[in-house]
């Protein structure tokens, strides 16, 4: 009879690497520290932007304060500063109409686009 020779162990692929935990959601406190340093952002264009909101403009301060009325009244409806972009920060809940930065050379950006670049310089883990 003839003898072959042993047939040799299948190699396995390396088990892949594990892939990391996600990181702990952001506290309550942190996310309202979250929105105010997103107010801070709007209040911090005094004097180089104007807030544009149902056809009026608006100094930078006065944009934070309706920002943080709106932040009051929508309460336990805003729990992340996501949310409180979309649901306060991005247009009139009377007109519909979006809210609007106008810088001094005269370009206009979206206040919802200048919040969530803000957002992503205090997280730069959200893409």
């Amino acid at each position: 009879m003839l003898s072959l020779p042993p047939i040799p162990p299948v190699f396995q692929a390396p088990a892949p690497a594990p892939t990391p935990a996600p990181s702990p959601a952001p506290s309550p406190a942190e996310e309202a520290r979250r929105i105010e340093a997103l107010i801070q952002a709007i209040e911090a264009l005094r004097g180089r932007a104007v807030f544009l909101r149902n056809g009026a403009s608006h100094e930078a301060k006065a944009a934070g304060e309706h920002l943080r009325l709106k932040r009051r009244n929508a309460g336990a409806r805003v729990k992340t500063a996501g949310e409180f972009i979309r649901r306060c920060a991005t247009g009139s809940s009377l007109s519909g109409a979006a809210y609007r930065i106008r810088f001094q050379d005269g370009h206009e950006l979206s206040s919802s686009d200048f919040l969530w670049t803000e957002l992503k310089k205090l997280d730069p883990a959200l893409k």
